[in-house]
């Protein structure tokens, strides 16, 4: 295939990078499994990677049935485009970096919105960190709203073909984030998102969540205050663990226990919409604070209430974990 068949057909981009990412988790296994010189979660266990490989299989799938549907969509907005913007070195670079900051802001909603967090849960649930951990995706992405952070793109004039293929390229380039292999790149742990920094993005370690919300670029997470630098060693996980190898299982919990919290009985349309779109925490916190008020019969007291209140206990939302 040739490149301008890529950009035709940018859905297929990963699959072309697919050879080499099965050679970098073929070298990882080696190095860990076979030579010991990884640490234990570091290693491949087979449930674990059938799992990985069927979320992944998943969300291929879902993005090429859906794609369909979001691509003349971006057409539409096309239309309405501010420039006519000529693909050439320069303004490669310049969307690349474009689609860059608004990734940023798609991965920072995808763990401060509950509902776009059902969704990227089932990239963090492993308790393990490899180069097959890259592979848990999500096929939930569209239905979370993925795409909407792309459109900004389209409609300043950047053509959908290739905005998709950016999109895609980012994804790929992050898969060599996710391995325990590379301690540091010196001086570009500075500019760039490394293993190190993405580590910690995956650890439940209290002072590592919610941080290093990059894609390729880490001067976002300097710039914005979501920076945390590796120093103690990364738990891996969320704080309620999935405890599946189900791909099924890991993709639709948080949506299936989301969706529970939100028919709840006694909850105000307001609040309602709070355990959808707020902060996980803050959703789950807001239910069992209910739960307390229904135990201890104090259900007249203002559960219905649109104004914020402090939780009556302490609550550590599998949500929180990043």
């Amino acid at each position: 295939m040739d490149f301008n068949s890529l950009i035709s057909h940018p859905e297929v981009l990963l699959l072309v990078l697919a050879p080499i990412f099965f050679v970098c988790i073929l070298l990882e296994w080696y190095v860990g499994d076979r030579q010991n010189r990884l640490p234990l979660n570091a290693r491949y266990h087979l449930p674990e990677v059938l799992c990985n490989f069927g979320l992944a299989a998943m969300h291929q799938l879902t993005d090429l049935l859906t794609g369909l549907f979001i691509a003349k969509l971006y057409l539409m907005f096309f239309g309405w485009r501010l420039f006519d913007i000529e693909m050439n070195g320069a303004t490669f670079v310049a969307l690349m970096v474009a689609q860059d900051f608004c990734y940023y802001w798609f991965h920072r909603a995808s763990h401060r919105i509950r509902w776009m967090w059902a969704a990227h849960v089932a990239h963090h649930s492993s308790e393990n960190m490899n180069f097959s951990t890259a592979f848990r995706q999500s096929l939930m992405y569209p239905l979370a709203g993925m795409w909407i952070f792309w459109l900004p793109l389209v409609v300043v004039g950047f053509d959908p073909n290739w905005v998709v293929f950016v999109v895609l390229l980012n994804l790929g380039l992050q898969f060599f984030v996710h391995t325990q292999a590379i301690k540091s790149l010196g001086i570009l742990e500075w500019l760039i998102n490394t293993p190190s920094h993405h580590r910690v993005h995956h650890g439940r370690n209290p002072q590592y969540i919610d941080k290093n919300y990059a894609g390729i670029l880490i001067i976002w997470d300097r710039m914005f205050g979501t920076f945390e630098k590796e120093v103690e060693t990364v738990e891996y996980g969320i704080t309620k663990p999935i405890n599946s190898f189900n791909p099924l299982v890991v993709t639709f919990t948080e949506w299936r226990d989301m969706f529970k919290d939100t028919f709840a009985a006694n909850l105000s349309p307001i609040q309602r919409f709070k355990i959808l779109f707020a902060p996980p925490a803050t959703a789950e916190s807001q239910i069992t604070r209910l739960d307390v008020y229904h135990e201890s019969g104090n259900e007249s007291q203002s559960t219905n209430s649109d104004e914020p209140q402090e939780p009556l206990v302490a609550v550590k939302s599998a949500t929180d974990a990043k």
